[in-house]
C-alpha cells in the first residue's frame, strides 16, 4: 500500500511501515518500523515535523522533491535518491523478486531494510545501500583510532570507547550527507560492493540525507538540523596546561606562578581526577586542597581560568550514595551486585537520563565549583563502553556485551549545559571523551582519550580530528604528546613532543596533557592520594631546546587569537569545522580529495604536521585556486603543485593563503 499523508509518502507492506518526508532544506528523513506505530523519538534532529516539499504519487510509485534532493519509491518499496541534476546519490540494495521488472531482481532474497526480531523485544536492524561508484570517497563518522581519512572500504563499530567516539554522519564525494539517526550500538560497513548500517537492538530505521553542491553546503545543512556549538569563550582560544595529575593545591599554584614568571601566555589550568575525597563527592578534598577560594582568587589575579574534572561515578561508600539510591538517581545493573566500575572503589554511574539526577549533580557542582568561580567542567565518561541503553524505560543498565545504545555522552553534556545556562552562562565548554550527533549544541569539546605516545598515534589523531569536524563536532582537541607514558628526559620522546606541540598550536583547542614517566612519589595516604601522578609535564620539563620551541609556538597561538576567534564564530554561526580538510575549501581540486595528512586551520592557514620520527622535510600539496606564502619566510608559491618543505625541529610547514 502506498499513500500520501501529512506531507510524507507512507508505504506499508506486511509488518513494515516506511515514511519518507522533507526534513529541512535540500534534505529528507526516512523512517521505517515493524512495530504497530512509528516511534516518536527524533534523537539528534532538532526539527519535530516535516518541512515543505513536493510530494506526489506517480504511475510507478511515489516521488518527493525538496530543493536539491529528490526521492523515488517504487510500488514494491525500493527507494532511490537523486540530486537536482538527476544524478543518482543513493540506491537501496535490494536483491529479491518482489518486483521482477527491477533490473537487479534476484533470487538471493536480501532486503535493504531487514528487521530481525531479538528475543524479548526490539529488532536487529540492517540497512543496505548500493555502492554506486568505486571512486566514491566517504568522510566523517566521528573518531576512530586509525590513520584513514577516506573511510570507503572500512568496517566501523558504532559504539563509544575510550578514544573512540561514534558520530554516525558522513559526507560523500558524490554530493550528499548521510546521518544514521540511531544511538544504538551497531556496525557500519562502507564496502565497495555494499554499504550497510546495523543497530543491534532498535525499534526503527531512522536516517537523514541531504544533497549539496559543495561540502560546505552539506555540512551547514547538517548543522541546521542537529545544532551548532556555542561561541567559544575567550579562554578557549589560547593555551591550556594539564597533566595527570596535580596532587595538591600548592603544586598546581606553583606551576601557574612559574608560567607567569616566565611571561608565557596561558589561559587555563586543569585539576584532573581524584581531587575529591571519594567518587560521587563533587568537591575538593580539604586535606590536599585546603583553601579553594584563595586558590581560585590567585589564579584569577594571574588571568588564568580553572577547570576541574567531574566524574559520573558514585562510590558506594560516598556521602551521597544512599540519598541518590533512594531517589532513583543511580543506574541499575541487569543482575547481581550494583557495581558498574571497580576503580578506586566500587562505583555505579549516576543516571544522566533522569532530569532529577541531572539537577542533583548540577546543584552539587554549582555549590562546590561554579559558585567559587570555576567556569568550565570536564566530564569524564569513565569508560562508557560498558554502558547500554534500554529503550523501554529510558534508563541505563550495565553489562559487558555491548547490547544496545550509546547516547550517554549527549546526556552527560546536557547535565552541565542546562545548569550553567540557567545561571546565565551562554558560552559553555564541556570537555568530553566521547560525543554523539547533536552533542555540539551542548558545548561539547571532545578530546581523543587516553592515547599512546607515538608518531603512529599522532597520525591517527590527525584523522580523528578532521573526521570529527566533518561529523559535526567542530570543537576537538588531543593530548599534546599523547597520554600514555613518555619520559621528558628521553630524546626520542622530546622529538615527538615537539612535533605534537607544533601541531597542537593549530588544533581547535591547544591543550597539553599526559601521564609521564617516571611516576611521582605518593603524597598523603587518604582520599585519592594513592593515585600517584606522572612526571612533570610543563613546557620547561623537556630541556632548554624544547622549551624555546614551545615558547615560540605558544606565542604564535597568542598572535592568532583574533583569527581563531573569527574561526570559532564561523563554527558557531554555520557549523563550519575549525580543522578543515583540503577538499572542504577546494572541492574543485581533485588532488585535495586525495591528500590525508595536511589540512586547513580555518580557511587561511594550511598546516602540514611532521608525522615521522627524524623527518626534517616533507612533501606538501598546495591547493589550486590560491597562492601560498610560507609562514616562516616571504616565499610565495602558486597553488596546484607539490613542494618539498623544510622542517627542522623548530618548525613545521605552515602556509598562509595569499590571494
Amino acid at each position: 500500500m502506498l499513500k500520501i499523508e501529512n506531507n510524507r509518502i507512507i508505504y506499508h507492506y506486511d509488518a513494515e511501515e516506511l515514511w519518507i518526508e522533507p526534513w529541512g532544506a535540500d534534505s529528507l528523513r526516512i523512517r521505517a518500523t515493524n512495530m504497530c506505530q512509528m516511534p516518536e523519538e527524533n534523537w539528534a534532529l532538532l526539527r519535530t515535523e516535516a518541512s515543505e516539499g513536493t510530494v506526489e504519487l506517480t504511475e510507478n510509485g511515489g516521488k518527493i522533491t525538496n530543493g536539491r534532493i529528490e526521492a523515488h519509491l517504487t510500488k514494491g518499496g525500493k527507494m532511490t535518491i537523486y540530486n537536482q541534476n538527476g544524478e543518482l546519490l543513493m540506491e537501496e540494495y535490494w536483491r529479491n523478486r518482489r518486483d521482477v521488472t527491477d533490473e537487479k531482481c534476484s533470487a538471493i532474497e536480501v532486503e535493504a531494510r531487514e528487521f530481525q526480531p531479538n528475543i524479548g523485544g526490539d529488532y536487529h536492524l540492517t540497512y543496505r545501500m548500493e555502492s554506486l561508484d568505486k571512486g566514491e570517497k566517504i568522510y566523517g563518522m566521528g573518531q576512530y583510532q586509525q590513520p584513514y581519512l577516506d573511510l570507503k572500504g572500512l568496517d566501523l563499530e558504532l559504539a563509544h570507547r575510550n578514544s573512540q567516539a561514534s558520530v554516525p554522519f558522513f559526507l560523500s564525494s558524490l554530493g550528499y550527507g548521510f546521518l544514521w539517526n540511531n544511538p544504538g550500538i551497531g556496525r557500519a560497513v562502507l564496502g565497495k560492493n555494499v554499504m550497510s548500517f546495523e543497530a543491534y537492538s532498535t525499534k526503527k530505521l531512522d536516517i537523514w540525507i541531504t544533497a549539496g553542491d559543495t561540502p560546505a553546503q552539506i555540512e551547514e545543512a547538517y548543522a541546521e538540523e542537529t545544532g551548532k556549538v556555542p561561541m567559544m569563550p575567550e579562554y578557549g582560544l589560547g593555551f591550556w596546561q594539564c597533566k595527570l595529575r596535580y596532587q595538591t593545591q600548592e603544586e598546581l599554584l606553583e606551576v601557574a606562578r612559574e608560567y607567569k614568571r616566565r611571561n608565557l601566555p596561558i589561559d587555563l589550568i586543569v585539576i584532573d581526577f581524584f581531587h575529591w575525597p571519594k567518587q560521587g563527592e563533587w568537591k575538593f578534598d580539604e586535606v590536599y586542597w585546603p583553601d579553594p577560594d584563595e586558590m581560585i582568587r590567585e589564579l584569577k589575579d594571574m588571568g588564568i581560568e580553572l577547570m576541574v574534572s567531574i566524574w559520573p561515578t558514585v562510590d558506594r561508600e560516598s556521602e551521597n550514595y544512599e540519598e541518590m539510591l533512594e531517589a532513583g538517581y543511580l543506574i541499575r545493573t541487569e543482575r547481581g551486585f550494583r557495581v558498574g566500575l571497580n576503580f578506586e572503589g566500587a562505583t555505579i554511574h549516576y543516571d544522566a537520563t533522569n532530569p532529577g539526577a541531572r539537577e542533583y549533580l548540577w546543584e552539587k557542582a554549582k555549590k562546590n565549583y561554579y559558585e567559587k568561580g570555576i567556569r568550565i567542567f570536564w566530564l569524564d565518561e569513565a569508560e562508557p563502553e560498558y554502558t547500554a541503553y534500554d529503550f523501554d524505560n529510558y534508563r541505563y543498565y550495565l553489562g559487558t556485551d555491548l547490547e544496545v545504545g550509546n547516547i550517554y555522552p549527549v546526556e552527560y553534556a546536557r547535565t552541565f549545559y542546562e545548569g550553567m545556562e540557567a545561571q546565565g552562562q551562554k558560552n559553555i565548554v564541556n570537555l568530553l571523551r566521547c560525543a554523539w550527533a547533536g552533542s555540539q549544541k551542548y558545548g561539547a569539546l571532545v578530546w581523543s582519550g587516553d592515547i599512546a605516545s607515538s608518531f603512529d598515534s599522532m597520525r591517527n589523531q590527525l584523522a580523528a580530528g578532521l573526521s570529527m569536524g566533518i561529523a559535526g563536532i567542530p570543537w576537538w582537541t588531543t593530548d599534546i604528546g599523547g597520554f600514555h607514558g613518555g619520559n621528558p628526559d628521553d630524546p626520542e620522546f622530546r622529538e615527538l613532543f615537539v612535533r605534537w606541540f607544533q601541531w597542537g598550536t593549530f588544533c581547535p583547542v591547544m591543550r597539553l596533557h599526559g601521564d609521564r614517566e617516571p611516576r611521582q612519589p605518593q603524597v598523603g595516604t587518604t582520599g585519592g592520594a594513592h593515585c600517584c601522578s606522572g612526571a612533570a609535564n610543563e613546557v620547561w620539563s623537556y630541556g632548554e631546546e624544547v622549551y624555546e620551541i614551545c615558547k615560540k609556538y605558544m606565542e604564535l597561538r597568542e598572535q592568532l587569537r583574533d583569527y581563531t576567534r573569527n574561526v570559532m564564530m564561523q563554527a558557531h554561526e554555520k557549523g563550519t569545522p575549525v580543522m578543515r580538510t583540503l577538499f572542504y575549501e577546494f572541492p574543485e581540486d581533485p588532488v585535495c580529495w586525495e591528500v590525508e595528512d595536511e589540512y586547513l586551520y580555518g580557511s587561511q592557514y594550511l598546516v602540514a604536521p611532521v608525522l615521522e620520527a627524524g623527518a626534517m622535510e616533507r612533501a606538501v600539496y598546495l591547493p589550486k585556486g590560491s597562492r601560498w606564502k610560507e609562514l616562516e619566510s616571504e616565499v610565495v608559491y602558486d597553488g596546484g603543485q607539490w613542494v618539498t618543505a623544510e622542517a627542522p625541529l623548530d618548525c613545521i610547514p605552515v602556509y598562509e593563503r595569499w590571494e
